[in-house]
């Protein structure tokens, strides 16, 4: 049996075992973005700790970015850093006013937080803490699923996006 289901202009097609079949394909991931208080101090930190490569950095049109993102005052500077194989978007806000921070736990509905695969953990949590990005905990053996027996460790940027380092296996 097949259905078609219909959500304003997106038709979904309903397959016998009660799967879901878009009418369309997601064909990559363009870039995983966060909200910065600062983004000269984020970029610097990107760049020079973790070695990403800034590509693009300019201010957008505040009535663009208002109509995208719903946000009356919305005036933004946003810089794309390079990590391998992915893109990070960060977005200084400069208005609205009334804007906030978020402040969640691992455990907290919606929270998020990018993981990176590095060579040496703990290398990279030294050049972390030289920088005043101090880990949670320190670095830690997975016991479990797909990164079991490698050392990982989670730690907070200076804006308080959460960043986990993954280790390669030991050799």
């Amino acid at each position: 049996m097949v259905a078609l289901l219909w959500f304003g202009e997106t038709t979904l097609q309903a397959v016998g075992n009660g799967a879901v079949m878009a009418a369309f394909k997601v064909l990559s991931t363009n870039h995983t973005s966060f909200t910065v208080s600062n983004l000269d101090r984020s970029v610097a930190f990107y760049r020079d700790v973790l070695g990403f490569e800034v590509t693009s950095q300019a201010p957008r049109d505040p009535r663009f970015t208002e109509r995208v993102t719903g946000v009356p005052g919305a005036d933004i500077l946003v810089a794309y850093i390079r990590a391998p194989g992915h893109s990070l978007e960060l977005i200084e806000y400069r208005g609205p006013a009334d804007r906030g921070r978020v402040e969640s736990r691992p455990c907290d509905t919606g929270f998020a937080h990018i993981a990176f695969d590095v060579d040496d953990v703990d290398a990279a949590t030294a050049a972390m803490e030289k920088a005043g990005v101090v880990p949670i905990n320190p670095p830690q053996e997975v016991n479990a699923g797909p990164n079991k027996g490698r050392k990982v460790v989670y730690a907070r940027d200076p804006d308080g996006v959460t960043i986990e380092l993954i280790g390669a296996l030991p050799h």
